[in-house]
């Protein structure tokens, strides 16, 4: 399947190499900046969506929620549970909110720039929810009480029981982060890296079954 700008969509073959390897044949090289442009929109664009979803669910759980009130849902396998958070994710280093700070903006900046060099779509999936995942809580840290910079992100889902006690509180911008970073890890695994150099390194099962041949 094609764009219309004629990039594929694939991202099982590159030219003058084996397949699962990289864009494929008819990819030309005047073509491959629109198809970076193509993915980096992409990229983007879910960014926006985690961040737009991620502050959303947190204004309805201040409007709606009490912190010493959980509301159980789903026959007690989620508990909507509002509190605040000046730490990391899942409330890690809680007293260390500015430094927090500074490495969620360098982290933001980094896929920003990172986003510009995608030419696999899985990439931008997973781009993209990084992305929109640091980028929804860096924004309650610049703009939440008590004050810019210091600002304490929004948690409110707890999961098997309320308070925490099974498992610690988090928000839509964490469950967006931990997700691409989980496809990151599979698409390493896999095989499947960032760059085209990156497969060509990795050698495919019938590759290696051609060696041992």
């Amino acid at each position: 399947m094609q764009t219309a700008g004629g990039a594929t969509l694939s991202e099982d073959t590159q030219p003058g190499t084996e397949a699962g390897s990289g864009p494929d044949e008819t990819t030309t090289p005047e073509k491959m900046p629109r198809r970076r442009v193509g993915l980096t929109i992409a990229a983007l664009l879910i960014a926006v969506f985690a961040v737009g979803l991620d502050q959303w669910t947190k204004h309805l759980a201040e409007a709606n929620l009490e912190p010493s009130d959980p509301v159980r849902i789903l026959g007690g396998l989620v508990y909507l549970d509002l509190t605040w958070n000046s730490g990391a994710a899942f409330s890690l280093g809680t007293d260390y909110t500015w430094i927090f700070t500074i490495i969620a903006s360098a982290v933001v900046v980094f896929l920003i720039v990172l986003s510009t060099r995608i030419v696999y779509p899985a990439w931008a999936i997973a781009i993209g929810l990084v992305l929109g995942g640091a980028a929804g809580n860096l924004f309650d840290r610049y703009f939440r009480e008590p004050g810019f910079a210091h600002g304490h992100v929004v948690d409110f889902i707890s999961v098997f029981k309320p308070d925490a006690q099974a498992f610690p509180i988090f928000n839509i911008a964490d469950s967006a982060l931990c997700c691409g970073v989980v496809l990151i890890v599979l698409l390493e695994l896999t095989g499947h890296g960032f760059s085209p150099e990156s497969r060509k390194a990795s050698p495919s099962k019938g590759d290696k079954q051609k060696e041992t041949a």
